[in-house]
Order: C-alpha cells, then structure tokens, then sequence
C-alpha cells in the first residue's frame, strides 16, 4: 500500500474516535493523539518520497 493510502485509511479509521473525543470520552483522546502521531510519521514518510520524486 502507498504511504498516501495508508494515511487516508488512518484518518478514515480515527474519525469516530474523534467525534467521542469531542462527547468527552477521555479513552478515545488518547486513541486519537495515538492515531495523530502515526499520521504525523506517515506525513513525513510521503513528504521524503515526493522529494525522491523530484530530485530523480
């Protein structure tokens, strides 16, 4: 799977969290920032690629 794909399926996947987040479920804030720090390594992870991209 492409960085990009797995960042969309991680953003798809926590987004029910975040709406419990928000109710106030204190357990999914933590699922959440979890989920954010893998997007934020995903994040980077297409950011090298795409400057592999440019530089061939």
């Amino acid at each position: 799977m492409s960085s990009y794909g797995k960042l969309v399926e991680v953003v798809e996947a926590v987004r029910g969290d975040v709406e419990k987040a928000e109710a106030g479920n204190k357990a999914a804030t933590s699922r959440v920032r979890k989920a954010m720090q893998e997007i934020k390594t995903i994040a980077q992870d297409i950011r090298k690629e795409m400057l592999a991209l440019r530089d061939k």
